[in-house]
């Protein structure tokens, strides 16, 4: 199946990425076996076996001075990221573009590329939010020899057809439609940050189609709810100039941007370019996603990479991972911040060549049947021997979902999701004896009953509920729900036009409080960070 070609780029510089290619044509399934022209960059530089200092079991990658780079070539006129015609390496491929077609199942697969040999075991590799796949090339030359190397882009990432997906679940649901037609049924999975969540998420879901994990740069949680989805009310108030401009402060450390400022300006295009509303709902996506109480059941070798100076994701959220999954391995790299891969590309590239070679060759699901309710023996390891596919376990059913949460659960969900963690945390630390049953009484009419209908959307129930705090003069509430409403997709101009709305039908005072309270709000919350 193939859903783009990539064009052909300018090779990567001997310290980062190459810029992304022009914007791909969507396209609809098919088989492919076109070649491409996308040359790739020299093999980094040797890095010792990681093994360093650390507890047993817990390897560290060494850390090595970069070499001298070549600072990016200028672009040419039609964009930053304007692609040059090379020669072809041997193993490049991508999926050829038959005539685009519209169609509901556009928006179900993603943008993707090969490298590596066509007979050789899948990896599948993800990207951070903001990014593209461009930010793994420096891995390429060393697991391409080894792998047949799959990478996605995120939609609206790296002229990706800009169809937003909503949640973390979703994006995993995409990438195994793009593999079904291509005809992967088992494979390795790296990702860093979101990257790293949809692999979590496939193996919770489907374990069976997963032969080992690596968690790059990655959490269980990401921050908290309200703070990405107040990243998505400055992008959308603001555009993603906030986002770019902040960027390099929290991909790499500060000796490594003041020393490549040509890989700084190439991450900063890459946020510049990816469509904002794809943008936003990735943050919505990370916003929801949670598995902290799920991490017992990823029953695959993982490996959890960080660098030692990621102040996003950092070793904090990394020694969580490995507490929780049963089979888990931490990796600390030197050196490095959240773009891992881009400051030390050998380090962790000796990583993942050690993670899955060892995972791979203990990956004997083919061998043992899976059976409702009976323990399967455990067979021994079979030598590594590179082929196509890693059979999947026989009849392995996905995993289930959990059934619905009563009224008062999802209440408690709804509530969060629209008022911010924040708020609910602050009515519950308040409430007592006295108040506690009136509490219970709003989550589970209010939020589980009323604003968990499908009868409107959330855009409009925000609409709907500030008209009435202002017209019943109850502005106690209303700071709340100006907030819930930027976060629930209302733009200040939006809301302005229904504290409007309510002057002439509510009266002017009216409609002038709730002006003062709403403003205060929304400058709050749509000022980008310094």
């Amino acid at each position: 199946m193939s859903e783009t070609t990539p064009q052909p780029v300018q090779a990567p510089h001997p310290g980062g990425p190459a810029p992304h290619p022009g914007v791909p044509h969507q396209a609809v399934p098919a088989p492919h076996r076109a070649p491409d022209a996308v040359p790739l960059s020299a093999a980094p530089e040797s890095y010792p076996v990681p093994g360093g200092s650390g507890a047993p079991g817990f390897p560290q990658a060494p850390v090595t001075a970069q070499p001298d780079r070549i600072p990016l070539a200028p672009p040419a006129p039609q964009g930053p990221f304007a692609p040059q015609a090379t020669p072809a390496p041997q193993g490049a491929s991508a999926a050829a573009p038959p005539a685009p077609q519209a169609g509901i199942d556009a928006p179900r697969t993603l943008q993707y590329r090969f490298d590596g040999p066509e007979d050789a075991p899948v990896l599948v590799i993800g990207p951070s939010l903001g990014t593209t796949w461009h930010m793994w090339d420096r891995q390429i030359p060393e697991l391409s020899q080894h792998w047949r190397v799959f990478r996605y882009d995120l939609p609206g990432h790296g002229g990706a057809p800009a169809h937003a997906a909503a949640s973390v679940a979703e994006l995993g649901d995409r990438l195994l439609a793009t593999l079904d037609g291509l005809g992967v049924q088992r494979f390795g999975y790296a990702g860093c940050s979101i990257g790293g969540a949809v692999g979590a998420d496939l193996a919770l879901r489907h374990p069976h189609r997963v032969a080992s994990l690596a968690l790059v740069a990655s959490s269980p949680r990401f921050g908290t709810a309200d703070e990405f989805r107040q990243r998505g009310v400055i992008v959308r108030t603001n555009g993603l100039e906030p986002m770019a401009r902040t960027a390099p402060e929290r991909w790499f450390t500060p000796g490594f941007a003041a020393a490549q400022p040509a890989i700084v300006e190439w991450a900063v295009q890459m946020v510049r370019t990816t469509d904002p509303g794809c943008y936003i709902a990735a943050c919505e996506a990370l916003a929801a996603f949670d598995i902290r109480g799920a991490l017992g059941r990823i029953g695959v070798p993982t490996l959890v990479l960080v660098g030692a100076e990621d102040q996003v994701t950092g070793p904090a959220e990394a020694r969580t991972l490995v507490a929780g999954i049963p089979d888990a391995r931490l990796a600390l790299v030197p050196g490095a911040s959240h773009l891992a891969p881009v400051e030390q590309p050998a380090a962790v590239s000796d990583l993942l060549l050690m993670h899955f070679s060892t995972a791979w060759q203990q990956d004997t699901s083919a061998a043992i049947p899976v059976l409702p309710h009976v323990t399967a023996p455990v067979a021994p390891s079979m030598p590594f021997a590179p082929v196509a596919e890693i059979a999947p376990a026989a009849g392995a059913p996905d995993a289930v979902a959990p059934t619905p949460d009563g009224r008062y659960e999802q209440g408690t969900k709804v509530r969060r999701e629209v008022l911010g963690d924040a708020h609910v945390d602050a009515v519950n630390t308040a409430a007592d004896a006295f108040t506690e049953d009136f509490q219970e009484l709003v989550t589970r009419y209010a939020w589980g009953e009323v604003w968990s209908r499908d009868g409107l959307d959330r855009r409009t129930r925000s609409v709907i509920t500030l008209t009435a705090l202002v017209a019943s003069g109850h502005l106690e509430g209303l700071a709340a729900h100006t907030r819930a409403a930027l976060r629930n997709g209302l733009t200040p101009a939006e809301i302005k036009e229904v504290l409007l709305q309510t002057a002439v039908y509510c009266g002017i005072p009216a409609a002038g409080a709730a002006f003062a309270v709403a403003q205060k709000v929304i400058q709050e919350e749509t000022t980008p960070p310094a």
